[in-house]
Parts: structure tokens; C-alpha cells; sequence
């Protein structure tokens, strides 16, 4: 007999709501539609990849933690900086048991193992998906000032501020020298303009 997957099935319809979870801080810097969770997690599980291979760690394991980073907030909604100021957060790791809970424990086990390693910020793939987090939301901000939001300039110098392995500095650095037409003008093989 088959392991139940209903909970499974109710998670996957729990993950899609954050196709449609803003992220607020960005509302503190003037941008009127900002970017979902879901769009966030998906280019900082790229950016872990490279760092993390990179940096000599395991790129798919690190990609894997952040597609999970900010599964919790389908639960708790994306509290910026300034709202965790005047609440305690929730337990990631609380949260992630209970949305794997009725899972089959394999899959479930797995889920709040990475949750949890994560968390922990201790092996190389957390420090490397913990700083892509971080590096997406420089490359935001960028990608957010240069559609005339300035005040997002300050997302740019925090995160900047706080990238931990040299891969994530070194690019930091081409992505502020850079800007979000780049790779377009590469593509074409023309000259920056």
C-alpha cells in the first residue's frame, strides 16, 4: 500500500500562496508591487548554487535550503525588519514541523532536517544559502533603484554589509558595478552604453 500523500497534496496548495505573499519591506522603500516570496526564494536557491560551488560546498544542498528558507512564511506572512522590532518571530523550525506534520516521516524528517540545518547556520551549504539570501536582496534593490525607487538603496548597503563568504563579496562587487541591462548588451555582443 501507497504512503498517504493528502498532506503532501495540502502542503503543495499551502506553498503556492506564496506566489502571492509580497515582501513588505520592500513597501518601506516606496515599491508599490514588490517581488512575492516565492519569486525571492526561486533566485536565491540559483544564487546558493553558485556560491556554494564557488565556495567548495555542495551546491544542490545549499540550492535545496533555500527553497525551503522562507517556506514558513505561507504561515506567519513575510514580517520585515521593522515588525520583528515589536514581536518575537516565529520558530522556523515550529513551523516547519507543524506544516510536514501527517507527511510520510521520510519526506517529513528530511524537510525539517534542512529547516533546521538552515537555522543553525553552521555547515558550508547554510552559510552559503543564508548569503544568497542576503546577495538577492542586494540584486533586488539594484534592480529596484534602477526603476527610480532610491530608498532601496539602504536594502543594498545591509545586505552588502552582511555576506559572510568571499564568493558572495566578490559578487556583490561585479553586481553593484553592473547594471540590470548588462547581460542583455553581452548577449548581443555590444558595448556597455
Amino acid at each position: 500500500m501507497a504512503e498517504d500523500l493528502s498532506a503532501v497534496a495540502r502542503f503543495l496548495y499551502e506553498a503556492g500562496t506564496l506566489k502571492h505573499t509580497r515582501r513588505t519591506g520592500w513597501w518601506m522603500a516606496g515599491v508599490r508591487d514588490p517581488e512575492s516570496v516565492a519569486e525571492h526564494a526561486w533566485r536565491t536557491s540559483l544564487i546558493a548554487s553558485i556560491i556554494a560551488k564557488l565556495e567548495g560546498a555542495d551546491p544542490a544542498k545549499a540550492a535545496l535550503m533555500a527553497v525551503w528558507h522562507d517556506s514558513q512564511e505561507t504561515r506567519t506572512g513575510d514580517v520585515n525588519h521593522l515588525g520583528k522590532k515589536y514581536g518575537p518571530a516565529a520558530d522556523p523550525q515550529a513551523v516547519t514541523k507543524d506544516q510536514t506534520a501527517g507527511m510520510p516521516e521520510l519526506l517529513a524528517s528530511a524537510v525539517r532536517d534542512l529547516v533546521a540545518e538552515y537555522e543553525a547556520k553552521e555547515s558550508p551549504e547554510a552559510v552559503c544559502a543564508r548569503d544568497a539570501d542576503k546577495l538577492e536582496c542586494l540584486l533586488q534593490g539594484i534592480e529596484y533603484k534602477e526603476q527610480g525607487y532610491g530608498n532601496a538603496q539602504r536594502w543594498i548597503d545591509n545586505s552588502r554589509g552582511r555576506l559572510v563568504t568571499e564568493s558572495a563579496r566578490r559578487l556583490a562587487d561585479e553586481l553593484v558595478g553592473q547594471n540590470g541591462l548588462d547581460w542583455l548588451r553581452a548577449a548581443l555582443g555590444e558595448a556597455r552604453g
